[in-house]
């Protein structure tokens, strides 16, 4: 991905698997602690969506490394994350096309589905 492309907001499991696999991505999952105790995505930092403002600087330094994958359950609240986020400046952040669920149907369904 060059920096001069303008990124989509959403991104299809199977791509972000290969971004995750190349080492050029990170997950961050914007769900609630309890949601994460149910089924998580192995290497996942879990930061819940009403801590993302607090964590703001924390986002854009691992933005300027990695792009962000954001994700929750279905990819409603992900979304709504990444529009914030790119509202903020910070640009190399995604949302999880499914969110989890959709991750356990393509991607690994050892991650349980609630």
């Amino acid at each position: 991905m060059s920096s001069d492309s303008v990124l989509s907001l959403e991104i299809a499991p199977d791509e972000a698997l290969r971004l995750l696999n190349e080492g050029r991505a990170r997950l961050i999952d914007v769900r609630e602690p309890h949601e994460y105790q149910l089924a998580r995505i192995d290497g996942a930092q879990l930061i819940p969506m009403n801590t993302v403002p607090q964590r703001l600087q924390q986002l854009e330094a691992a933005a300027d490394e990695h792009l962000l994958i954001v994700y929750c359950h279905h990819g409603v609240r992900s979304l709504s994350v990444v529009d914030w986020l790119r509202r903020q400046g910070v640009e190399q952040c995604v949302s999880l096309i499914g969110g989890i669920d959709l991750w356990s149907r393509q991607i690994d369904p050892q991650v349980p589905r609630y």
